[in-house]
């Protein structure tokens, strides 16, 4: 079957059903929305937003998952503050699904510190009087420190004699 255009004066009233539906928890429903708008308008910052972050909505935690999708939309992103914060809400959730999903505590720490370096780059780019990367970091390092991580050791102690730790993460809260 071939889809059907929505008329570009109809993307306002689209963009406000997709926003609905990831509210309503049908992310799928949202994502149709949103590619739809895209057909019409390729360059849609709100459409890329909201497609992005539906596809991050059904996360679960496996390798299958569409992270490079959702990461294509959030590269698209003409601001460079926008450009860094859904970056690192793409990591953070990435990483929170991995971590309800069991998975080995040092990988998902690596994944939180990708979160951390992108909501640090959109903090020095924020508004004045926008908070939410700062929100965004603080609560990545609150899911840090419940990662049940031995607290004798080190961070470098999670890897073995032979590795090194990866350049920045080290780097603690605070």
């Amino acid at each position: 079957m071939k889809l059907k255009m929505i008329s570009p004066s109809g993307i306002g009233a689209a963009l406000e059903k997709a926003q609905l539906y990831r509210y309503l928890n049908e992310p799928e429903e949202s994502e149709s929305i949103c590619q739809d708008i895209l057909a019409v308008d390729p360059d849609n910052q709100m459409a890329l937003r909201v497609l992005g972050l539906a596809i991050t909505d059904q996360f679960s935690g496996h390798t299958a998952e569409r992270f490079t999708e959702a990461e294509d939309c959030f590269r698209r992103l003409t601001s460079d503050y926008e450009h860094h914060y859904y970056l690192g809400l793409l990591h953070e959730r990435r990483a929170k699904a991995r971590a309800r999903a069991g998975h080995p505590h040092h990988i998902v720490a690596g994944m939180f510190h990708k979160a951390l370096d992108h909501f640090e780059q959109a903090e020095k780019l924020r508004p004045p009087g926008n908070d939410e990367a700062i929100l965004r970091w603080n609560r990545c390092a609150r899911w840090m420190e419940t990662l049940l991580l031995p607290k004798e050791q080190g961070r470098e102690e999670l890897f073995d004699s032979a590795d090194s730790a990866p350049e920045g993460t080290l780097r603690r809260a605070g």
